[in-house]
């Protein structure tokens, strides 16, 4: 049997994403170790238990030894915790380690590390894997979350690997992940907030499933996305609001043929996205 490729993999954040990723590693004879550190001790108990971590090490405890010989090290937490996990681990990165992160926004992680990892620069590599699902914890974790999807700036064996600045790749996942989940979450509120909700919930069905799935996320890492990204998504929140707006005034206008040439052309485009994605996944 080949040697795996990594002898250690210290993943800080063992949740759906990071828990994956080290599942999909050992599922390969990738990895001889993976390394779990996290914040509550019921979810690395559960990682123990699945076979995700081999040994686990809460925040609180003495964990940063186990970077230096560490081949590759996965910060797979909210983004707003990157900056003091950055302060935290600068000094004890390995000198041969390989530092990288799958958060869902660049600016303010690569500016966190720039500011923050010191002589460890050098070895990061900013990294979003465009996968997930709406649960969170270890126990969501599956290997194959990854398989045939996309990294963005992340050589990963693999994956398809893209590369985009980090103001380019803000702007983009603003309106294809970070606008789709704020309006899911918005929507549940908004009903959940009227006086007679459990009546409107009553009769919500697959319609409605299928559009809120995302508000099923972890609201503590979508926080953090957002106010990270407030800008751009601001941004994206505006042009909806006029996509919006227009849709009213057709509505207003009773105009029933311009309603029915806007989903048409709104159906043609998620087919045509459809199709790429899946042309794309045979490449």
């Amino acid at each position: 049997m080949a040697e795996p490729l990594l002898s250690k993999l210290v993943v800080i954040g063992v949740g759906l994403i990071g828990g994956s990723f080290a599942l999909a590693l050992k599922q390969a004879q990738a990895v001889r170790l993976v390394v779990g550190v996290g914040r509550s001790s019921r979810n690395l108990d559960i990682a123990r238990r699945l076979g995700i971590a081999d040994r686990t090490y809460n925040l609180g405890e003495g964990w940063t030894g186990e970077l230096r010989d560490a081949d590759l090290i996965m910060l797979a937490t909210p983004v707003g915790q990157m900056p003091s996990l950055f302060q935290t681990i600068a000094r004890h990165v390995g000198r041969s380690s390989v530092l990288t992160d799958a958060g869902s926004t660049k600016r303010d992680v690569i500016a966190a590390a720039r500011s923050r990892l010191g002589g460890s620069l050098s070895r990061f590599v900013a990294g979003h894997p465009i996968a997930g699902t709406e649960h969170s914890g270890a126990a969501a974790a599956f290997d194959s979350l990854y398989r045939d999807k996309a990294v963005v700036l992340t050589p990963i064996g693999g994956a398809a690997v893209s590369v985009l600045d980090a103001e380019r790749h803000d702007s983009i996942f603003a309106a294809v992940s970070h606008l789709p989940h704020a309006l899911a979450f918005a929507l549940v509120a908004e009903l959940a907030e009227r006086e007679d909700a459990a009546e409107y919930f009553r009769y919500a069905a697959s319609g409605f499933r299928d559009f809120t799935r995302l508000a099923g996320s972890d609201p503590e890492m979508w926080r953090d996305i957002c106010v990270a990204n407030a800008s751009a998504l601001r941004l994206e929140l505006n042009v909806f609001r006029e996509q919006l707006a227009r849709l009213d005034s057709l509505l207003a206008a009773s105009d029933g043929d311009a309603l029915a040439a806007l989903f048409t052309s709104a159906r043609s485009a998620r087919n045509a996205w459809l199709a790429m994605r899946d042309r794309d996944t045979e490449v």
